[in-house]
């Protein structure tokens, strides 16, 4: 038996934070066809009769934006031979389906009360929606059958990770050598997948689509083959994304000329697909007069892309023995500025911003 294991699909984020208007529609309509082509393309491939929602199928907690959420009722409604098991995370607290008059047959859901199982054959399928604070009775009450296969749907985050903390804490210790073969999980927006314990392993599928520049490498989901013959579960990563994010650093320490620096960008970024989403990001040290000016690099890289910005996070080296002796304004400047009783860095700040408008760039 196949299945697919996907999770953070968020399909009706706003994506306005870094995109125009135009643009953010059109990846806003990305998101969901990622969902349908997980329905359409990689199940009917993959021949998986079963798709498990680990968590956050929507963004926003209230019934907002119905017409995707529609689109998606559709989408399950049209597929009644795949079956979906969808486990409420942090940003479905208040589900759309729930104000549904009639629902899906093929769509499953879990409970915040108590463990459901659902059963596949020799296949047990068990989820549980967490409260903030995970009491130790959550995972008392997991009692699972070590002669069947056992796959556990969670969504929260692993005490042992670091990142986003609004979600539920998962103690892993408190699932060991309880006949896990698979924890499913949602959450984390990237793939990860260890070992729990001498049975069974532990997944975040990642999320479909990233939709932010946190959320930038490989996206897609796990698929799964459940072998009832020799009680085992084995996995895999599958990529899918639409378009993939990347944000590079690149150091242009010394580098001083406008057309030298978009040169070392343009070079640096030019293995990065086209239907790409970038965001560079520059490093190193520069002089004060470097010609860094990040939107006229935007102007001259933003037809190579789908979407692309540029950050400014190189450090100024100041040369100071330059100027000490200089007979020039900027030299009695920097002379000036160095006289006076204040810590180093507001005078390294100071002598930057005059030294900018002395050149005159920005300051």
């Amino acid at each position: 038996m196949k299945i697919i294991h996907c999770a953070d699909l968020h399909l009706d984020s706003k994506m306005e934070s870094n995109l125009s208007r135009e643009k953010a529609l059109q990846r806003k309509e990305e998101l969901l066809k990622s969902f349908e082509n997980l329905i359409t393309v990689q199940a009917q491939k993959n021949s998986a009769g079963l798709i498990i929602i680990a968590g956050d199928l929507f963004d926003t907690a209230k019934s907002f934006q119905r017409t995707v959420k529609k689109q998606v009722l559709h989408l399950i409604l049209s597929h009644p031979e795949i079956t979906f098991l969808y486990l409420k995370g942090n940003h479905d607290s208040e589900s759309f389906f729930e104000e549904q008059e009639k629902l899906p047959e093929n769509l499953k859901f879990f409970s915040s009360d108590r463990w459901i199982s659902y059963d596949f054959g020799k296949l047990c399928i068990t989820g549980r929606e967490l409260p903030s604070s995970v009491p130790e009775s959550v995972y008392n009450e997991l009692v699972l059958d070590s002669s069947r296969i056992n796959i556990v749907v969670l969504h929260g985050e692993i005490v042992k990770s670091t990142g986003k903390v609004d979600a539920p804490f998962i103690n892993l210790s408190k699932l060991k050598n309880k006949f896990i073969d698979y924890i499913a999980l949602g959450h984390i927006h990237s793939y990860s997948c260890e070992r729990l314990d001498k049975r069974g392993v532990y997944c975040y599928s990642g999320c479909l689509e990233g939709r932010g520049f946190d959320e930038t490498g490989s996206k897609g989901y796990v698929l799964l083959d459940v072998n009832e013959e020799n009680n085992s579960v084995s996995q895999k990563f599958v990529e899918t994304s639409i378009r993939k994010l990347y944000a590079p650093e690149i150091n242009i320490t010394d580098l001083e000329d406008y057309s030298d620096i978009l040169n070392k960008i343009s070079t640096d970024i030019d293995s990065i697909s086209r239907n790409s989403l970038v965001k560079v990001i520059l490093k190193g040290e520069v002089s004060e007069t470097a010609d860094i000016m990040t939107e006229s690099f935007v102007r001259q890289l933003e037809s190579n892309f789908f979407f692309i910005k540029i950050e400014n996070q190189t450090e100024i080296k100041i040369d100071y023995e330059k100027y000490r002796n200089d007979i020039s304004l900027k030299g009695e400047f920097v002379r000036t500025v160095e006289s006076q009783n204040l810590p180093e860095d507001k005078k390294a700040r100071i002598i930057i911003a005059g030294l900018k408008a002395l050149s005159g760039k920005e300051v």
